[in-house]
This record gives C-alpha cells, structure tokens and sequence, in this order.
C-alpha cells in the first residue's frame, strides 16, 4: 500500500532525500531540472521539504554545466575532487559511486540530466514504494522512450542488447521494463554494499548485484509515461553496448575479463580497423573505503 502523503511519510520515519544528477556537458536541460525539483520539492521550511538536497557531479564537462546548475539551486561538485585517495575512475558509474560520498540523504534518487520533459513527480513516485515498505531497496523507472517525435522506437541499447541479454541470462529479471533506465531511487544501505560499474554497465551491474544479494521482491517499478532522452548516433551506441555485454557475461559467471578495459574493433570500407576503449573497471563496495565510514555513519 502506498502512503496517501509521502512528505508525511518522509517525516514519519526520519528519513533524509538526496536527489543527484550525473552530468557531462548537459547546460541545455540541467537548469531546467534542478528548479523543477527546487521549486517543487524544496518549498517551504525544512520540515516541510520532501528533497533535502540536490547535488549535481560534473563529470569534466567543458560546456556551462556546472554553472547553470548551480544557479539554478544545485550543489556542484566536480567529479575529479571527490574521493581522490581512491585513484581515477572514468564513467558514469563511477560518477554514481563517488555520489554516494558526496550526498547525504539515507534513500538516494538519481535522475538522468539530459531529460528534456522533467517533472518533479518522478521523483515523488520513485521514492513513494521506498517510503511504503521497508522491504524495498530499489524502485525503477518503467516509461516509453521516445524517438525522432514519435512516442516509442527510443532505448535502442535496451531493446537489442541488454533484453536479450537479461532474458537468456537473467530471466527472473525479465520484468523491468528498464534495466538501463537511469532514474531510480535506493536505500544507501543497499547501495553501499554493492560494486559498481564504472562504465555503461553500472545499471545493470547494479540491478543484477542487488537482486543477487537481497532477492528479486526488493526491486520496484514505477511507471513514469514517456521519458524523452536526447538520442545519440547509432555509431556511438557500440561502446555502451560492449559495456553492458561485458557486464552480463560477468556476473553470469561466463567470461572474466583481466584488464581496466576491452578493445572495441572497428573497420572501415578498406577495412583499416580502429580500437576504441571500452571501460570495464568496477569500483569497489563504498562501504569498505575509510574515507566513507568516517563521513557517514552507519543507518539501520
């Protein structure tokens, strides 16, 4: 059963919400977002809020990212200046991880920041099933991606790559209808005992580790309608895709992998071909490094 009003909810169990985005070079639609989830979850004395905080973490962006975010009410942080004892990382789950450092709600939203529709209540209902049941650690995002202005077609990754993948894979998972998605909201308690992808496979990753560890019934999806998502090139979804491959193949107990990356080989019409890098690394559970116990005291 879902709370008739989350705020109360929220107050009721004393919990602190933290919304963060990952951003690289998104000055286009990150203002937008930030006074979206500012002007409508933020409202009103601190009691009141149902957002405690929104953090952005830029991830090397040369455009105004950082900038327009935090004039429109985020707290910036630069990627490269979190966690820096732990060594560089490349990606955005990387990004994703060191978020855990810098945020300090107790139940975590993340939110993609090249949404071009944005409304707060995403935020609101991937956070009420949290709210509801204890029992759950993960709420997921289920929407239609759209593409070219038409309402479906988008999510080109999720549809060739990671569907399959999780069906022949991962059946017991075959219901989320976006393992990809990158809106989702969790307890930090369940984040922080879980490796992350530092690469495209993070959501999966993620998904996949959690489900692993506390079982399918801790998962929840939302449904958000349409989500439109900026669409890339279908050349530069190769590297993404690799990623996500490697990441199954991983935890299916099928293919290790010994380097930081692999090779992803590309030839052209006079068959020269090309290695583009693919990251694979994975950032240990944040729990384990010092630096994090020392911020953020344990939550039961």
């Amino acid at each position: 059963m879902q709370p008739a009003d989350p705020r109360a909810a929220k107050r009721a169990h004393g919990h602190t919400i933290s919304v963060c985005l990952p951003a690289r070079n998104e000055a286009s639609t990150i203002g937008a977002i930030v006074r979206e989830i500012r002007d409508e979850l933020m409202a009103g004395d601190a009691t009141d809020r149902f957002v405690d905080e929104i953090v952005v973490i830029d991830d090397g962006s040369n455009d105004a990212t950082a900038a327009v975010a935090r004039e429109a009410g985020a707290h910036v942080v630069a990627e490269s200046e979190v966690l820096p004892e732990a060594g560089p990382g490349s990606g955005k789950g990387n990004v994703l991880w060191k978020s855990l450092q810098v945020c300090h709600g107790d139940l975590l939203c993340w939110v993609d920041a090249d949404l071009a529709n944005f409304r707060a209540d995403t935020v609101t209902k991937l956070l009420t099933p949290l709210l509801a049941d204890r029992d759950t650690l993960l709420v997921k995002a289920a929407y239609a991606r759209s593409f070219e202005g038409a309402p479906t077609g988008g999510g080109r990754v999720t549809e060739l790559v990671a569907r399959p993948l999780v069906s022949l894979l991962f059946p017991k998972l075959a219901d989320i209808a976006q393992p990809l998605g990158g809106e989702y909201a969790a307890r930090r308690e369940a984040l922080e005992v879980l490796p992350f992808v530092e690469g495209w496979g993070v959501e999966l990753g993620l998904l996949i580790d959690l489900v692993e560890r506390f079982g399918r019934d801790a998962v929840a999806q939302v449904d958000l309608g349409t989500r439109e998502h900026r669409n890339r090139p279908v050349e530069q979804l190769a590297a993404e895709s690799m990623s996500i491959i490697a990441t199954a193949l991983r935890r299916a107990g099928l293919m290790q992998f010994d380097g930081p990356t692999l090779e992803l080989l590309r030839a052209d019409v006079e068959g020269n071909v090309d290695a583009e890098p693919v990251e694979i690394r994975e950032r240990p559970p944040i729990a384990t490094l010092a630096a994090y116990r020392e911020r953020h005291t344990s939550r039961s």
